[in-house]
């Protein structure tokens, strides 16, 4: 893909010079982006407003979520960043993580049987490509203990944090589990009775998680069938959430409602969940698919605060040269960047001296006569026929 044109000089604009793809598993859509070579990007932060306007399903491309790939800071092979829709950070989604190894894969052109060991905010993960072109996931363990979820419920009989709470004048029986982020899974005996629109959100910000939450409603099938339906931390009702199947399977199981291993029905679609117990890890298999491939028109993204500048003390003729490299084609789209060292201020001026020297009249016949010497310099000198 060539670059886009980012509406300024920006960290999400940059970002995404190399254009966007869109994935999705189960119906979670994904932003993915490569930014593995950009390293002095990825400060600052991009602005929550412009990931809300691009994930904007009328203004905007229209996602659950952006995820970029960035370079390894802890010995792992890259750094996943995700951002929901509403531009807060969670620590990982494993929906999320099948669609980047999907991404990577198809990017990379690489093989069935392709690991990646991936650094997210939840610790590494390790996704692996599968021969049908879905994506297994070591998500590892869970946790139980209530400051790792983190909740301010206390650990019940069945192992995991464990209470009762009152919502919307209901009484409902939950309990929570990590897996890297928090969940709060509430069984229930008619999942189409549950007015997710109304609780939801009094869950995700109910005082027994500091954190927010995002929250499972589920409905046991049979010991190894289970279906539920999701409201995700910021980003609201969802089809799918690959860490909420996990930790749903794993409450049912320590509630003894599950079986260890067992499908998972979600609006998008299904989930294979199987835990190994104890400290052992949870594994997720799912699908991730390609949904297109994309370049954003010019301003699509709102502008970004600049980072701070710092003036070096000193500036010699051996800096000027990287001062230079810059594509002003992309970065400065909307005026100079770097109007200090510009490497094309010379041709600028020149052509600001012929705008400010000739008529619009002759700046026409200028270019009509170089169209056509173009024109005749592709003819054959010979008098004779192209062939």
């Amino acid at each position: 893909m060539k670059p886009l044109l980012p509406s300024s000089h920006t960290p999400l604009a940059g970002w995404l010079a190399n254009g966007f793809s869109k994935y999705q598993g189960l119906g979670n859509d994904f932003l993915l982006i490569d930014a593995r070579i950009l390293s002095e990007l990825d400060r600052p932060d991009p602005n929550p407003e412009a990931i809300r306007r691009i994930c904007d399903r009328r203004y905007g491309i229209g996602a659950d979520g952006l995820i970029a790939a960035l370079p390894p800071r802890e010995g792992g092979e890259l750094r996943m960043r995700i951002f929901n829709a509403d531009g807060s950070e969670p620590e990982m989604c494993g929906n999320g993580i099948r669609c980047l190894a999907r991404f990577l894969a198809d990017r990379d052109g690489d093989a069935p049987g392709r690991r990646w060991l991936i650094e997210t905010l939840a610790g590494t993960i390790i996704p692996e490509l599968q021969a049908d072109g879905s994506v297994r996931v070591d998500m590892g363990p869970p946790c139980l203990r209530p400051e790792t979820v983190p909740t301010t419920l206390a650990v019940g009989p069945a192992g995991l944090p464990q209470g009762v709470l009152m919502v919307a004048g209901q009484t409902l029986a939950v309990a929570a589990a990590g897996m890297g982020n928090p969940h709060v899974v509430i069984p229930v005996a008619d999942l189409d009775a549950v007015d997710l629109e109304a609780l939801g959100p009094l869950l995700e910000h109910h005082e027994a998680f500091p954190a927010r939450t995002n929250v499972h409603f589920v409905q046991v099938l049979s010991p190894n069938h289970l279906r539920m339906r999701v409201w995700e931390r910021g980003a609201g009702p969802t089809l799918a959430c690959g860490t909420g199947a996990c930790a749903t399977l794993v409450a049912c199981h320590l509630l003894g409602l599950a079986e260890r291993r067992a499908r998972l029905d979600l609006p998008g679609g299904t989930l294979e969940i199987e835990w190994d117990g104890a400290n052992g890890p949870v594994w997720m298999t799912g699908p991730a698919e390609a949904v297109f491939h994309g370049q954003l028109a010019h301003g699509a993204v709102p502008a970004e605060a600049e980072p701070a500048k710092t003036e070096p003390a000193e500036s010699s003729d051996a800096e000027l040269p990287q001062a230079a490299a810059i594509d002003c084609a992309v970065a400065c789209v909307q005026g100079c960047v770097r109007p200090e060292a510009c490497p094309n201020a010379e041709a600028r001026a020149r052509v600001q001296q012929l705008l400010e020297r000739r008529s619009l009249d002759e700046l026409v016949a200028i270019a009509t006569n170089s169209l056509e010497d173009r024109l005749l310099g592709r003819l054959p000198r010979d008098g004779g026929r192209a062939g």
